[in-house]
């Protein structure tokens, strides 16, 4: 389940942000806590704790005191918009640099984008 690619508290944070862009957690549904997570997937509650309070810190999750941690509204699309932008930056800008240096002009990168293989 985790890799040695990060902090195992980034790769929770990220199951759980898959989870409710997937519709796993729906909006304003509850999600195990951390003590839950850890209990499950083994791993320290402090570090599972972790992983949920950056989703917390972003407005994905929120806590009803003595009920739970729920999917905050708008959390799909806050957890999309994030994507998107590391898409682009990732992606998308590493892309059009080297396809400027290599000469490839904007219209022909379209069309190699428009006659992709898919796999």
């Amino acid at each position: 389940m985790f890799t040695s690619d990060g902090p195992v508290f980034q790769q929770l944070a990220a199951r759980i942000a898959d989870d409710i862009v997937a519709g796993v957690y729906p909006e304003e549904t509850a999600v195990p806590s951390a003590t839950d997570f850890a209990a499950f997937l083994q791993m320290n509650p402090a570090t599972a704790s972790k992983g949920v309070n950056l989703l917390v810190e972003l407005g994905v999750l929120y806590k009803r005191r003595g009920i739970g941690m729920f999917v905050a509204a708008g959390a799909r699309e806050i957890l999309l918009r994030r994507r998107r932008e590391t898409f682009r930056e990732q992606y998308m800008r590493p892309l059009l640099r080297e396809a400027r240096t290599i000469g490839i002009e904007p219209g022909e990168l379209h069309t190699m984008v428009d006659e992709r293989d898919e796999d």
